[in-house]
């Protein structure tokens, strides 16, 4: 399987691992001098260019795009108009408009769009997915998810304060998916409003937090940015609430915050009294080797993507998905903007119903 990458900064991590997945990365993109210098001796034999319309130009069975955070749908649409499948890291699309044109090219394209969407496929959150699958948690009530950093002041404001930067012209709430896309994963179902709220008025692009109600009639609450007190982990905490028991992952530095707890209620444990456990993922390995848990959810990803190419397998996070996670945070921008105002989130239809909006 032939690949391209474009966008050498994650990119570069995300090519490392193609290739130990068994994936042969021909051709990469950077519009950085330096970065395609520093790229070189870590992709040997691949073509290194400037622009990545250069890259049409091989034949590819695949992309993966590594770009701007907020520049991914033109180059998916693009890519997918030439029957190459398109492995996409970052938001689907900036808007509604956007998202409508991503999901109409993968629906007529030849190619398939998979979302890189990692921690989807992280340990603590298939364990969560196995704990709601074999219904001991029961009705899904609430859902609250956090992707959080813990930075300096300083580190923080030269990160979202620098304009030059992606992370300075975004949104606040834009950078949701690491957040909603497992909340739609969980659930099996679809946003349908959000009202969003920063955490500190006086620097309100630190961290926000949203409320989003879910075609379930579920209530999800998930927290993304930068706030103290986070453990050296994963930056991800997860906790699901059923009618029966919860299942959250477990706040803990190290080996731990991969793992679960599970809290059966009294009245729904077979023993008669409350039942509490915690659950440990077993390990992930590739060609015999084990891989680190931080790395799982990519190399799932990436299997995930190689098998879709390959074998016509269903992208583990399909185009639909990945539009509606990222148009949460274009609603919730809305909402920042209005008072926290809850605001409709655009329908994204499954296939079965046809379409892409209502």
């Amino acid at each position: 399987m032939r690949v391209g990458v474009i966008g050498l900064g994650m990119g570069l991590h995300l090519a490392d691992w193609c290739r130990k997945v068994g994936m042969e990365v021909v051709a990469a993109c950077d519009r950085v001098p330096e970065r395609r210098a520093a790229a070189r001796a870590r992709l040997p034999g691949a073509v290194l260019v400037e622009r990545w319309q250069e890259l049409l130009e091989h034949r590819l069975d695949g992309v993966v795009l590594a770009n701007d955070f907020d520049e991914h749908a033109p180059l998916a649409i693009t890519f997918l108009h030439h029957g190459v499948h398109v492995l996409s890291e970052s938001a689907a699309c900036v808007d509604a408009a956007e998202g409508k044109r991503l999901i109409a090219a993968a629906d007529r394209s030849s190619a398939t769009y998979s979302f890189a969407e990692n921690y989807v496929a992280h340990p603590h959150v298939r364990l969560i997915q196995q704990a709601i699958e074999s219904g001991r948690l029961g009705r899904i009530s609430l859902i609250e998810t956090d992707y959080l950093h813990g930075m300096s002041p300083t580190d923080v404001a030269g990160l979202i304060g620098d304009p030059a930067h992606w992370r300075g012209r975004i949104a606040p709430t834009a950078y949701c998916t690491h957040t909603l896309s497992p909340v739609l994963a969980l659930t099996n179902a679809w946003p349908v409003e959000v009202s969003a709220f920063s955490v500190e008025e006086s620097d309100p692009r630190a961290a926000v937090v949203m409320a989003v109600r879910l075609s379930s009639g579920a209530l999800a609450l998930t927290r993304h940015g930068f706030l103290q007190g986070e453990p050296d982990s994963h930056w991800s905490w997860v906790s699901v609430r059923g009618t029966k028991a919860l299942a959250e992952s477990v706040r803990a530095a190290g080996e731990r915050s991969w793992s679960v707890r599970v809290r059966t209620e009294s009245w729904a444990a077979s023993e008669g009294y409350a039942r509490e456990e915690e659950l440990t993922p077993p390990p992930l390995t590739l060609t015999g080797e084990p891989v680190a848990r931080g790395a799982e959810g990519t190399v799932r990803i990436l299997l995930a993507f190689r098998a879709t190419v390959e074998h016509g397998k269903p992208p583990l996070v399909p185009v639909r998905p990945a539009v509606a996670a990222s148009l949460v945070g274009v609603a919730g921008a809305e909402s920042l903007a209005d008072n926290s105002r809850p605001v409709p989130v655009p329908v994204v239809r499954s296939l079965e119903e046809g379409g892409a909006d209502r």
